[in-house]
């Protein structure tokens, strides 16, 4: 079962306590964009087998959504984040590099 701690409220919560929202660091495009960009931002997603950055919601928690670091194939977490931040912090990014030598990067 996939265990992933709240960087809000410390709690570590099973996958039944959360709520999954999909792919983390997407850039949002709206009113005002090409039909192109718009198209790949609603239906277009990685979905590697391997490490992902996705965006949870503790709902049965403080219900605030946060950002995990994962490994999709075995469950591993390299750790969790605030939902504001940008891009992955330095310190999971290298957790992630010591596990995963092969691991190309986040772009």
């Amino acid at each position: 079962m996939l265990i992933l701690e709240c960087p809000y409220c410390g709690v570590k919560a099973e996958e039944t306590e959360l709520s999954p929202g999909g792919e983390a660091h997407l850039k949002r495009f709206g009113p005002g964009s090409t039909g192109e960009e718009f198209e790949a931002y609603m239906f277009a997603r990685k979905n590697p087998k391997g490490v992902h950055f996705e965006r949870w919601r503790h709902a049965y928690g403080c219900g605030k959504w946060f950002l995990a670091a994962r490994c999709t194939a075995t469950l591993e977490v390299f750790g969790t984040y605030s939902a504001q931040t940008t891009e992955p912090p330095a310190e999971i990014v290298e957790k992630i590099k010591a596990k995963r030598p092969d691991w190309k990067g986040t772009k």
